[in-house]
């Protein structure tokens, strides 16, 4: 497992703990980031993915609803809504190339939810991914520029 995805791991856990418990402060949260990532900047890089995904939460959440038609945040799993604001976060709000992003989510939606998560998280993530920045990565979808 790389350094950053056990990173990823705490952000999406200490998610899910805060969509779980919304009454539990973020001291508690840091504490248990830096518990389980000694590493300094391991434990950095996993407060700012989650301090930001919180911070934006209600945007992204806004986002990932138009995109999951018929599928309200409500009705979605725990762990596939965490790791759909976790990779959201990312691809809106971070230099994370989109490959990295989808493939680090998808991981986790494997690790963390059912069979079907990480084909959901995929096609939700995709969606997500602005026409710039398809086309800065030189990904599928990217506008074509006409010859």
């Amino acid at each position: 497992m790389s350094r950053r995805r056990q990173a990823r791991e705490a952000a999406l856990q200490m998610l899910y703990q805060q969509d779980l418990n919304p009454d539990m402060d973020f001291h508690t949260v840091r504490a248990q980031i830096k518990e389980r990532l000694p590493d300094e900047d391991l434990n950095e890089f996993a407060w700012h993915l989650f301090i930001g995904a919180m911070e934006h939460r209600k945007e992204l959440d806004s986002k990932i609803e138009i995109i999951a038609q018929n599928w309200s945040l409500r009705r979605m799993a725990p762990t596939d809504r965490n790791a759909l604001r976790l990779g959201a976060y990312e691809l809106l709000y971070t230099q994370t190339p989109p490959r990295v992003v989808i493939d680090e989510a998808l991981e986790l939606a494997k690790l963390f939810g059912s069979g079907q998560s990480a084909q959901f998280v995929n096609g939700i993530l995709d969606r997500l991914i602005t026409p710039e920045r398809r086309e800065a990565m030189n990904l599928p979808g990217a506008p074509q520029e006409d010859a």
